[in-house]
């Protein structure tokens, strides 16, 4: 039986933590490709990569957000994303990945 103390506030910001880059990650995979080269950012390949050895590890291995020199890496590209990467991507796109051109298309055609 697995045991959490969820009492302890590590255990909190660790599960936040893993929560935060779990989010930049789906995120990162959810946008389209040639947004990130329209950005002037580094590829989606590179964000996945980085974003998915970051929350992999800490799945791995348990984050440790006080002595845990991988965790701390991780949080901070998963924070160079949310931060900077998103805001940018979002500004080009209408937000769900889409550009401004299909804003007003529904499933039927132009309306």
């Amino acid at each position: 039986m697995l045991y959490f103390d969820v009492l302890n506030p590590f255990w909190w910001i660790a599960t936040a933590i893993i929560g935060f880059k779990a989010f930049a990650f789906v995120d990162a995979a959810t946008r389209r490709e040639d947004a990130y080269r329209a950005a002037d950012k580094k590829t989606k390949q590179f964000w996945l990569i980085i974003l998915g050895l970051a929350l992999g590890l800490d799945l791995l291995f348990g984050a440790n957000p006080i002595t845990g020199f991988i965790t701390l890496i991780g949080l901070v590209a998963a924070i160079v994303y949310v931060v900077d990467v998103r805001p940018a991507i979002k500004q080009l796109t209408d937000g769900r990945g889409r550009g401004d051109n299909n804003r007003n298309i529904g499933p039927y055609g132009p309306w």
